[in-house]
């Protein structure tokens, strides 16, 4: 029986640096979406301009790590794949969103073990939102 090791802190929240880090993170996140040609499919279905999606993503990650409910707070439960619907996510684009945050992830100093914990999330999530073939 293997025995898991407890995270340092009690929550992915307190573990990352709490919201500095996490707005950080998010920034870098879009950044590189905005920047890195091989997140141009991720970017296109972003449309013009990512102010909007910034935002909510910060307020979404700081609650879903254990932080304050910024976004729940702002427009109630995230209902993530509904909200999604309207956007073709299919193999192409969990992989290329996966890819983004994980390079945002490295660029911002998250924890190696943390990252690797919230690498397995987002695939869970972003995996669950595809809506189309590949």
């Amino acid at each position: 029986m293997q025995i898991q090791e407890k995270p340092p802190f009690d929550t992915p929240f307190e573990w990352i640096g709490g919201e500095a880090k996490v707005h950080a993170l998010v920034e870098r996140f879009y950044d590189l979406m905005d920047l890195e040609p091989g997140y141009a499919a991720l970017r296109a279905a972003h449309g013009p301009s990512l102010d909007n999606a910034r935002q909510r993503l910060f307020w979404f990650l700081c609650g879903w790590l254990g932080g304050p409910d910024h976004y729940v707070e702002r427009f109630g439960h995230p209902r993530l794949r509904a909200r999604h619907l309207p956007f073709a996510i299919g193999i192409a684009e969990r992989d290329q969103w996966l890819a983004c945050m994980e390079q945002a992830m490295i660029e911002t100093e998250v924890p190696e073990p943390l990252r690797h914990r919230l690498h397995a999330s987002f695939f869970q999530t972003a995996d669950w939102m595809r809506n189309k073939g590949g």
